[in-house]
């Protein structure tokens, strides 16, 4: 019965972090001026050729980058409440907060539109991201704030 316990305690508060945002390596396009890519699509960011490139789990649509028409990079946090969870499993969600992380990714297509790219990281990769970004790009990332700037160059 112990054992029983003390796991749905930590599933309890393990499972409502798995079921909200991203997790792992993972990115989720939150919108911006591409029609190709719907919205809330979750995949992965691939940084091993010329383009920056973002791919949709199911390999169906993804955005193309060339790192030289990248033309701004911007950091940003937004903090909330876990009310789902707390609901669902255990009240004391109700006191927490998560924090998602924001890329947006201005640049240039190949038709020499501007385009421009939100896309929500999982906590994990943001530092390695937004690294591998500016020494690729040569662009300086700019931050939403000074807490995000903290975040970003804490690790």
């Amino acid at each position: 019965m112990r054992k029983f316990l003390v796991a749905f305690v930590a599933l309890s508060f393990a499972l409502p972090a798995a079921l909200l945002g991203v997790s792992g390596k993972q990115v989720r396009y939150a919108g911006g001026t591409l029609s190709n890519v719907p919205e809330n699509a979750t995949g992965f960011l691939k940084f091993a050729d010329e383009a920056a490139l973002f791919s949709t789990k199911d390999g169906r649509a993804e955005i193309r980058m060339p790192y030289a028409a990248i033309e701004s990079l911007e950091y940003g946090q937004k903090a909330g409440r876990r009310v789902g969870a707390a609901i669902v499993v255990h009240p004391l969600f109700l006191f927490s907060k998560k924090r998602k992380h924001f890329l947006t990714v201005g640049f240039t297509d190949e038709q020499s539109k501007h385009q421009g790219a939100v896309f929500e990281l999982s906590k994990g990769i943001v530092n390695q991201t937004l690294r591998v970004l500016e020494a690729r790009t040569g662009k300086k990332i700019e931050y939403e704030s000074e807490e995000a700037r903290k975040f970003a160059e804490k690790k």
